[in-house]
């Protein structure tokens, strides 16, 4: 009987070119896109659908079968598919702040504590605040984040100054809250551990966060200097105080949402229960009474006041107030959103991102361009440098950053342990760059989302987020001096270059004692650091 031989097809990493073939379709149709389609199409969502495409052929030229392609993407998708339901539940989230009255009552009570001059630090301060105790840089924008742009409009402050400003402030309290995803990821790809983690980033966010509240605090008195008019944020006011039952009771489902996280509550069901006070604030307080517009509000967003596609209901509204038409209509825009429905966008998009990162990751084109590198990186500053750029890398073309953490991470983990560094080290440098530049990108998942938040490109508003734009600058310097670096054995050399004794970070045992072994030897060549007297 005639045996069928079964045929094995050779599975190869793509070449250079291969590799940077899907990478360069997808940069090339998002700039076309951005700036010489006339704004007929400037959306990343097609540009992403046709790289997939790409990105599958050439898995296939290089011996995947299409069915292992498509495994790639799913594998992805099933790792994010958490963040995609939390983001599901933040659009209900935020129709059921605002028809609550908790937003507009933050703009309202904030408009007046904060001044223009303390509102960018002390706001940056409370974004930071609510980000480390909800761990998710998304819930903290999606609240304090539409709540600081009225009360930036109402001081004065332009949208892309404050966005950047609630950016920086919740990411830093992502960063060092242990119940972020990012957080654990990087302290879980890097086999350290989470505390661990947390106390090396301290050493370049720390300052980067001192230096952009220093930043805010200048900016605040040079932009409120010449534009501050105050009968803008009365008459803010004026249109919330008409429009809601305003008072300090519409406070509480933020301390709710704060509470759920300390008492480490799931994402899904802490914010469930937010979602679920809101909606029982908007009955008591605010006198929604039907199931129907609960519902409708819920799905669709809120509504506020007016159509404003039509100036004159705008100018009657306002006469009605004896507001401006241009302080009713800020007030429209801050409070017309939130909903399942508008954030459907959005998911669209990181679908396609998450499916794009996971086939070019399936087909490896990151370990094709990035893996001979380590071979030729033999100082503690190139290699940071080194490690932080192949983040970057895959955050712009992978558009996911779980991708631009954990990449990076198999491709450079062993080089660490043979220039004697610790674990932390490598886990801190990921999130220094994988996590706080991803919000750059209008394509990848956490700038589409932060789009969606803000109502404005990544673009606009990243260059006054100043934590993130500065701290991967700050830990690359640092580290080319010789400065912030954790040793295997524990010890720390500081920012004034003192080496001093402490305790190891986690690690596996026998990645640990090589790490030993090879700071041992790099001390005896005078290539690393005594630990100081």
């Amino acid at each position: 009987m005639p045996t069928k031989e079964t045929k094995t097809r050779a599975v190869r990493l793509p070449n250079v070119v291969e590799a940077l073939l899907p990478i360069v379709v997808m940069m090339g149709l998002m700039i076309y896109g951005l700036n010489f389609s006339g704004e007929t199409y400037v959306d990343a969502h097609m540009p992403l659908a046709v790289s997939i495409v790409v990105a599958c052929i050439v898995g296939c030229v290089c011996g995947h079968s299409f069915s292992d392609m498509l495994a790639g993407m799913i594998d992805r998708l099933n790792a994010t598919m958490e963040a995609i339901l939390i983001l599901c539940t933040v659009g209900l989230l935020v129709a059921s702040f605002l028809m609550s009255g908790t937003i507009p009552a933050l703009i309202y009570y904030g408009l007046n504590l904060l001044t223009p001059q303390l509102f960018l630090p002390v706001g940056c301060i409370l974004c930071a605040i609510v980000g480390l105790a909800c761990g998710s840089s998304w819930t903290a924008t999606a609240t304090m984040g539409i709540a600081m742009l009225g009360i930036g409009a109402g001081l004065g402050i332009p949208a892309p100054i404050t966005a950047g400003m609630a950016i920086s402030g919740a990411y830093v309290g992502d960063k060092f809250s242990p119940l972020s995803d990012t957080t654990n990821l990087a302290a879980a790809v890097s086999e350290t551990g989470l505390f661990d983690h947390v106390t090396a980033m301290v050493s370049t966010t720390a300052p980067t966060f001192i230096l952009a509240l220093i930043g805010y605090a200048i900016l605040g008195v040079a932009t409120s200097s010449g534009s501050y008019d105050p009968t803008v944020a009365k008459e803010i006011q004026i249109v919330l105080a008409d429009g809601f039952n305003i008072n300090p009771f519409l406070l509480v489902p933020i301390l709710v949402v704060i509470a759920a996280c300390v008492m480490k509550l799931p994402g899904l069901v802490g914010i469930a229960i937010s979602v679920g006070t809101g909606v029982i604030f908007a009955v008591i307080f605010q006198g929604v009474g039907s199931l129907a517009d609960l519902f409708d509000m819920l799905h669709y967003g809120y509504g506020f006041g007016v159509d404003t596609d039509f100036p004159e209901l705008v100018a009657e509204a306002a006469a009605a107030l004896n507001v401006s038409p241009d302080s009713y209509l800020t007030v429209s825009s801050l409070l017309n959103r939130g909903g399942m429905d508008h954030t459907m966008w959005t998911i669209n998009l990181i679908l396609l991102a998450v499916a794009y990162g996971g086939a070019l990751e399936r087909c490896g084109c990151t370990e094709a361009l990035f893996g001979k590198l380590k071979n030729k990186l033999n100082s503690v500053g190139s290699l940071v440098f080194a490690t932080m750029a192949t983040s970057l890398f895959c955050d712009a073309t992978m558009c996911d950053q779980f991708l631009g953490i954990g990449v990076p991470a198999p491709l450079y983990v062993e080089k660490y342990d043979e220039m004697g560094l610790s674990r932390n080290m490598m886990s801190r440098t990921l999130e220094d760059c994988g996590t706080l530049w991803a919000a750059m990108f209008p394509w990848t998942g956490c700038g589409a989302y932060q789009q969606g938040v803000f109502g404005m490109s990544p673009f606009t508003y990243f260059p006054f987020a100043f934590v993130n734009l500065l701290n991967p600058i700050y830990a690359a310097i640092t580290a080319f001096l010789g400065r912030n670096i954790f040793w295997a054995d524990g010890s720390y050399t500081n920012i004034f270059g003192k080496t001093k004794a402490g305790k190891p970070a986690g690690a596996p045992a026998e990645a640990h004692e090589k790490a030993l072994k090879a700071l041992e030897a790099r001390r005896a060549a005078g290539k690393a650091p005594k630990i100081s007297a």
